[in-house]
């Protein structure tokens, strides 16, 4: 069941999100934006409302299948974990144990996510005016007409390999945010809920969930910043060999500041979607719970 409440959680908090995450991945990618709400006007000014959600719909498909498979990475790698230490899956985990099943998940979800990455990056990155948009020149065709021909158009030009491009920046990415992600989430939730109580309250859950996810975001933004430039890299530039080569050429280039692009955009994003998510996942399990013991 940890698989499907993932699913859903996960796609949810990525259609509140989007909008947010489009003006992060502008903002660490591109040097022509003075800052968050010059990007806002900018994109509207030109593309309109649809700018902000260039690739939505496959995000949002991909997004619940990667939240399924995290969530359930954890939930089965932590009774695993467990079960092995402990002698039963039931027992409490010790920090030491979530903060492992957590990079686990984060290490599983790379797999998957990459590619959908990929796509959503080029995707939110690709110049569109709005039809309404007046202009001298003709509008020239868009690159990519979708997140699916997207990746069909990068697999073509790029290999199988422009696929995985930013992996090892994902894999560093959610490795660590994953682990301080879930370790914080279960920390908060045992500190605000009341002795006496085995599960914590809604309003427990959204808290924790919304901190967890500021904290994960706050110490992934780095990595995040070098993934995204890593992606936006197409065939045709090759401006970056890899993982440290990106990461010297931005610092040498606009200073130790341009890993921390978005910082603040990824904290306000991150507490209403890890809000959304944990609830929602929460949710999804009781209502479950209850259901099946009523029969």
């Amino acid at each position: 069941m940890d698989f499907i409440a993932g699913a859903i959680g996960g796609g949810l908090s990525t259609a509140v999100g989007y909008p947010l995450d489009t003006v992060k991945v502008r903002i660490q990618t591109e040097r022509r934006y003075k800052g968050i709400w010059h990007c806002i006007q900018e994109t509207y000014r030109t593309e309109k409302v649809w700018g902000f959600y260039k690739g939505v719909s496959a995000s949002v498909l991909s997004v619940s299948v990667i939240s399924s498979v995290s969530f359930g990475t954890y939930k089965n790698f932590l009774c695993t974990i467990c079960k092995l230490r402990y002698g039963a899956a039931e027992a409490k985990p010790s920090k030491l144990d979530v903060s492992l099943a957590g990079g686990a998940a984060g290490a599983a979800r790379v797999v998957l996510m990459t590619p959908s990455e990929v796509a959503k990056v080029r995707m939110q990155t690709q110049r569109n005016p709005h039809p309404s948009i007046a202009s001298p020149q003709p509008l020239s065709k868009p690159k990519y007409r979708g997140s699916l021909h997207c990746l069909k158009v990068i697999a073509k030009e790029e290999g199988f390999g422009g696929l995985y491009k930013g992996c090892s920046a994902l894999l560093c990415r959610d490795c660590a945010s994953s682990a301080i992600y879930f370790l914080t989430y279960s920390a908060l939730c045992d500190w605000l809920t009341p002795a006496g109580e085995n599960k914590p309250g809604f309003l427990v859950v959204l808290l924790s969930g919304g901190f967890a996810g500021v904290l994960a975001w706050g110490l992934a933004t780095p990595m995040d910043v070098i993934k995204s430039r890593m992606q936006t890299d197409e065939s045709e530039q090759h401006k970056y060999k890899g993982l440290i080569h990106c990461a010297r050429e931005s610092v040498r280039k606009e200073g130790a500041k341009v890993l921390f692009k978005g910082l603040g955009l990824n904290c306000i994003r991150a507490f209403p979607v890890n809000m959304m998510v944990f609830v929602t996942y929460e949710a999804v399990l009781r209502f479950t719970d209850r259901y099946t013991n009523k029969k």
